[in-house]
């Protein structure tokens, strides 16, 4: 499953167990802020080969997220600014509009799992 530029949710035909998401520099602070739950925000650009990759596989992993938010890099240099983007593909952790970082991990379901678990943890900050 994945959605249009107007958010609408479009069946891919995967395994997904979560909603996903595109951001853009327009929507990304009011998306995060205001929705429920856990998202994963994931920084990808269409010439890194590591992106396309997790583009590809995330959404058939069982993820403990409500959503994964996909975040055109090439498109959205205000975002990549703010939330200082100096390698891709880059994954953050926002529960109910509170910044819980960055994930430095291994992408395979496990590791990201575990990382976004730990990252729970953390102190909320605010939003870059």
């Amino acid at each position: 499953m994945y959605t249009d530029s107007e958010h609408r949710s479009i069946d891919g035909g995967g395994s997904s167990r979560v909603k996903h998401l595109e951001l853009t520099d327009l929507d990304i602070d009011q998306q995060l802020l205001g929705l429920p739950g856990i998202s994963l925000v994931v920084f990808t650009s269409v010439g890194c080969s590591s992106c396309r990759w997790a583009r590809q596989q995330l959404p058939g992993w069982p993820l403990p997220v409500d959503r994964v938010c996909w975040v055109d890099a090439g498109h959205n240099g205000g975002a990549v600014e703010r939330y200082q983007i100096f390698h891709l593909p880059a994954l953050f952790v926002v529960c109910e509009g509170q910044f819980l970082g960055q994930l430095q991990t291994c992408l395979t379901s496990s590791d990201l799992s575990d990382a976004i678990n730990l990252a729970l943890t953390r102190t909320p900050e605010e939003l870059p």
